[in-house]
């Protein structure tokens, strides 16, 4: 747990009642040196005044001194499971409270608010009105801010630097973004080397199994990576059709070789779909719907279950285990029902106006709406 707050909370309360040292040392019956004393963390208030202090600020006394409790990582994965089917269930204002009640709780817990970031970052495009969604994305800028002035946890603070930045891409600041970003992945830093250096400890020290595992972790992480950067490089050339024709070719090798069809039906969802609108965009009716073909299916694929949940296969064997270490489990970050009600109206865009009343096109649209 970090260290108690009381200086600092003492200060912003009074200043939050706009009253002066005076004010309070009089309504407490101490002197104003003694209220200074406090502010400066000189000394501290004693335990029968800790009370009168909390009720006349309307927090209470664990609030007052700073102390939060710390959340477990399976609570955490609870409370973000339970937030995430609320916001696909329940008026988006009232979860919203809620989730700023848990946060004042535990405002020092600094996994669990990370985690209420991720949570209205992913949920934010729920609320009615663009200003209302730039409040509650500058809202996830301000807590980034606490947790990495605050945290001491490396592994966190680099986190939320990343996702402070998708942030800051939402509003538009592309500056911060190359702020925070720059330095971060520039290609000649050893951190990227760092994965495998443990590998090859791991197999020094006779772990054998961990240095697999870390192994297939590494080598389906640069999937994702390789796969993303291929559609956002699409986007980027879309008006070059050789280069994007280039791109989908050699990604598609990578999925075929790799079963990423149905190892990460979402990840190739996503690729088709951008595949899609590029043939669009070049009026290539032909592979426009061969792509939307695909992308209905790797979107039939991902809600072929249940719920959910990111899985392996006979060759990455040994990554589900991985998947349950992390703070959302092996869970996807938003609701099934929320996802769906996206993917129904996927192909609506005016993007592939050129397909519309074809019977094959029609009939790809019913699917995703029976899902």
């Amino acid at each position: 747990m970090d260290k108690l707050n009381i200086a600092k909370n003492i200060v912003r309360l009074r200043h939050e009642k706009k009253i002066t040292q005076e004010w309070l040392a009089d309504f407490i019956g101490v002197t104003k040196a003694s209220v200074s004393k406090w502010e400066t963390g000189q000394s501290m208030p004693d335990v029968a005044t800790l009370p009168r202090l909390a009720a006349f600020f309307d927090v209470t006394v664990d609030e007052l001194i700073g102390y939060v409790p710390q959340l477990s990582k399976e609570q955490i994965h609870k409370l973000y499971q339970e937030f995430a089917r609320k916001f696909a269930d329940d008026p988006f204002e009232e979860v919203m409270a809620e989730t700023r009640i848990y946060v004042k709780k535990y405002y020092s817990c600094y996994p669990f608010l990370f985690q209420v970031c991720v949570l209205w970052l992913n949920h934010f495009a729920l609320a009615k009105g663009r200003q209302r969604q730039t409040e509650i994305l500058v809202s996830i800028t301000q807590l980034c801010e606490h947790i990495k002035e605050n945290c001491r946890d490396v592994r966190i603070s680099d986190d939320v630097i990343v996702l402070q930045a998708m942030v800051h891409l939402q509003l538009g600041r592309t500056k911060e973004v190359v702020d925070a970003l720059e330095e971060m992945t520039r290609p000649d830093r050893l951190m990227g080397q760092s994965g495998i250096v443990l590998m090859q400890a791991y197999r020094m020290a006779g772990e054998s199994d961990k240095a697999e595992s870390l192994m297939q972790i590494s080598m389906y992480n640069a999937l994702l990576s390789l796969v993303g950067a291929a559609a956002e490089y699409i986007s980027a050339h879309i008006d070059n059709l050789e280069d994007c024709q280039t791109t989908i070719a050699r990604i598609e090798k990578v999925e075929e070789i790799y079963h990423l069809g149905k190892l990460n039906p979402n990840l190739i969802a996503g690729f088709a779909y951008r595949a899609a609108i590029c043939y669009a965009h070049h009026g290539q009716k032909e592979k426009l719907l061969a792509y939307v073909k695909q992308y209905v299916q790797c979107v039939k694929e991902l809600f072929s279950e249940d719920i959910l949940l990111l899985h392996g296969d006979a060759y990455f064997n040994k990554i589900e285990e991985w998947f349950e270490q992390a703070p959302n489990g092996s869970h996807a970050p938003r609701n099934r029902r929320l996802v769906l009600e996206e993917v129904k109206l996927s192909l609506d865009s005016p993007v592939f106006a050129a397909l519309n009343g074809e019977a094959e096109f029609e009939l790809l649209r019913k699917e995703l709406i029976k899902l």
